[in-house]
């Protein structure tokens, strides 16, 4: 409406002004334009009373807004590019197809009923195998960990496994519930790995599954941690030849502080630690060690002295022995 009367406004004053020109045909333009201020009136008021008659309805709009965001949604879900509405509508009729031929009498319900009891047969059947297979295999495994593990520095550990088994809850992997326990000397009571071994003890029984399992395992990458934490001499050196063992099958990552197990790398970082009073932090350097440098850095880690003659010749005694090992 105010738009309406602007443009009327507007009119009128130019309409007056043409009709008081000495110009016959301004004049004859000047009824013209009181013609389209009349009109333009008209249509203003027209426009007013249809605004009026409109009703606001948020509810209906979020209705609409809600209709399209679900379009949209199903156009993206089920419609090939480009398709848009038409390609939502060809599936919903071809699923209604399909829907159409599927038989649902009581034979077929019956028949499938019959199929899925059958399934629960031999699913049954299947865990109590893979039951009776752990259970077989439990007591040989352990006794062959235990092995690896008394030549780790833990002659007195005893590892052993529990089977929990609820045949009314098959899973994809059986209907077994498996722990391995492990007590780590006479007297202690066996309880869960994850539960019952420090950092070191944790790392030598994975180190002792993992040789155990040696080239079945699959996985391509091993990273051992605090492995060789409170052991030193000969369970050092057993150590690191068991690392070397799974090194051939597997990329292996060791953490350790023992010349007799990193004798036995294939590469041998250091890292060292500094502080930067420049930038008030603290920097690490890694850098690899070949060679002669090898040598001094085996021989600070058996004394503490890197240019120490003895050190360095058992330095070069460790790496042959490592070499011999890995041959």
């Amino acid at each position: 409406a105010d738009l309406g009367q602007d443009a009327s406004s507007s009119l009128a004053a130019a309409e007056r002004a043409l009709a008081g020109s000495d110009d016959p045909t301004l004049v004859l333009l000047a009824q013209d334009l009181a013609d389209a201020v009349a009109v333009v009136s008209d249509v203003s008021v027209q426009l007013a009373g249809y605004v009026a008659d409109l009703e606001a309805d948020p509810a209906r709009l979020a209705e609409v807004l809600d209709r399209r965001a679900a379009i949209t949604a199903l156009v993206r879900k089920y419609a090939e590019p480009g398709e848009g509405l038409a390609g939502v509508l060809a599936w919903a009729a071809d699923a209604e197809a399909r829907l159409s031929q599927l038989d649902v009498s009581d034979e077929a319900l019956e028949a499938l009923q019959a199929q899925r009891d059958a399934a629960r047969e031999e699913l049954a059947t299947l865990s109590t195998r893979v039951t009776e297979g752990r259970r077989a295999a439990a007591e040989g495994f352990a006794a062959e960990v235990g092995t690896e593990l008394a030549g780790l520095a833990m002659k007195s550990a005893q590892v052993s496994f529990r089977i929990d088994t609820d045949p009314g809850r098959p899973g994809p992997d059986g209907a077994d519930e498996v722990a391995l326990l492990l007590s780590p000397h006479p007297g202690a009571p066996a309880r869960p790995v994850h539960k019952g071994a420090s950092g070191g003890e944790l790392s030598r029984v994975m180190l002792a599954i993992e040789v155990v399992f040696a080239g079945a395992d699959p996985v391509p990458v091993m990273v051992f941690d605090e492995v060789d934490a409170g052991v030193g001499g000969q369970a050092a050196g057993e150590i690191g030849r068991r690392l070397a063992r799974l090194a051939q099958e597997h990329q292996v990552v060791v953490v350790t502080h023992l010349a007799q197990v990193a004798a036995f790398a294939d590469t041998h970082v250091v890292v060292d630690k500094s502080p930067d009073t420049a930038q008030g932090v603290t920097a690490t350097d890694i850098r690899a060690v070949r060679d002669e440098d090898r040598v001094r850095e085996l021989a600070r880690m058996l004394s503490g002295l890197a240019d120490s003659d003895t050190g360095q010749a058992h330095a070069r005694e460790l790496l042959a022995v490592a070499a011999e090992a890995r041959a």
